[in-house]
């Protein structure tokens, strides 16, 4: 449903696109209020629940989901400024963002419970176990920790590394490694960050390259400040004991997954419950990114913010001879805001592809933006500083371009 492309009426691509479309093409208006239903439902959902104004991050997040169901429904019944109005701007942020991702979060959701739940995951993890020390200097559990975030989702990632944190399995310093190095987002978005930049028939290629450079850029930047200066302090005040290592590693790595898929429920049950995390994401991702998007698209569009931060990157861009490398870098910039941002500024401006591929690793590969993870981050127990996370985002921005670009050079 991921990783083997299927051609059906001359079209070329996963299963999982294959589903969307086949929906968006014939049921064009349920999708577009659908999408407006999912909107209004995630914006009245903190006030229902009570945890609006459960921290600052809480109330913030809060609002922004209310404007982003405003902006919605303004956008489908044409209602508003021309600004907003304007092809570019709105109905594109709708149709290229709300709606795929709407659709896309949900029904990935339903088959990603066949790659997480029946005990891939963990045997993948324990094979990787000798792989985590040397390469990211963290324990080899962590292994979990990277998987569940590129198949899943960087919210079960967080979720994972934050309790394991609080066990005190994992040290302040490997947790910030893990929180900021593996949480990237899902196979399901990286399906939005390929269609919008019209790489769906390389998504073979683009999976794979965006996971090895990703994880690449990690190894880097653990032994960077200030991931690397930082206090190998536990939660609970004492070091874990050692892994056990005893026998086979591929023999425990079949025993784990084995393990798992035994004690696993019902796949009817499971799918269910899938779905219904499903929605809830996309509850509360899309009026926040829609509603943030805008405003970094408005930004981007009509102030000099993203053009003066831009500068930092074109160096590196220019490094490599990339075209459009004053474009390359103001995209790089509004990684920051929300990492769907640098394809829809690429898009638009219809680059060369060997850029659309470099960014399109970028938006996966960079991690950090403020329209989720960077609070999802700061609402955990990792004692990890704002500054510090500004940081390794640029970092992470610059190292991958470094590894990205000659990649996509070769390729294009």
């Amino acid at each position: 449903m991921f990783f083997f492309p299927l051609t059906l009426g001359g079209n070329s691509t996963i299963p999982v696109d294959h589903i969307i479309t086949a929906i968006r093409n014939s049921l064009p208006g349920a999708s577009a209020l659908y999408a407006i239903a999912v909107m209004v439902a995630g914006a009245a959902a903190p006030f229902l629940r009570k945890t609006w104004n459960r921290s600052t991050t809480d109330l913030v997040f809060s609002f922004a989901k209310v404007a982003g169901a405003v902006i919605g429904p303004m956008i489908y019944f044409e209602v508003g400024p021309a600004w907003l109005l304007d092809p570019g701007v709105g109905p594109f942020l709708f149709s290229k963002l709300a709606i795929p991702v709407g659709l896309v979060i949900p029904i990935g959701s339903l088959f990603l419970a066949f790659l997480v739940g029946f005990g891939l995951l963990e045997f993948t993890g324990v094979l990787m176990t000798p792989v985590m020390r040397p390469v990211f200097r963290t324990p080899g559990r962590s292994a979990i920790d990277a998987v569940a975030s590129f198949v899943g989702s960087y919210s079960v990632g967080l979720i994972i590394t934050n309790n394991v944190y609080r066990q005190g399995k994992y040290s302040a310093r490997e947790a910030a490694i893990i929180a900021t190095g593996f949480s990237t987002v899902s196979a399901t978005f990286m399906l939005i960050v390929a269609k919008t930049l019209g790489l769906m028939e390389e998504w073979g290629t683009f999976f794979w390259v965006s996971m090895a450079v990703t994880f690449a850029v990690t190894a880097v930047t653990t032994r960077l400040w200030p991931l690397a200066s930082m206090a190998d302090s536990y939660y609970t005040g004492r070091a874990p004991e050692e892994e056990t290592t005893q026998g086979s590693l591929f023999a425990r790595a079949w025993k784990e997954g084995l393990d798992t898929a035994a004690g696993a429920p019902s796949v009817a049950s499971l799918m269910a419950s899938n779905l219904k995390e499903g929605l809830n994401m996309a509850m509360a991702v899309i009026p926040s990114i829609t509603s943030i998007g805008l405003l970094g698209l408005l930004a981007a569009n009509h102030t000099p913010i993203f053009d003066i931060l831009g500068y930092a990157f074109y160096p590196f861009f220019k490094l490599f001879s990339m075209p459009e490398a004053l474009l390359a870098g103001k995209a790089a910039a509004v990684s920051l805001a929300e990492m769907f941002l640098p394809a829809i500024l690429v898009a638009k401006a219809d680059a060369p592809m060997v850029l659309r591929f470099t960014m399109a690793v970028l938006c996966i590969s960079e991690i950090l933006f403020f329209s989720a993870i960077i609070p999802c981050i700061v609402g955990t127990d990792i004692p990890i500083k704002m500054g510090d996370i500004l940081v390794i985002w640029f970092e992470r921005v610059v190292l991958t371009i470094l590894i990205a670009s000659p990649i996509a050079m070769l390729l294009y």
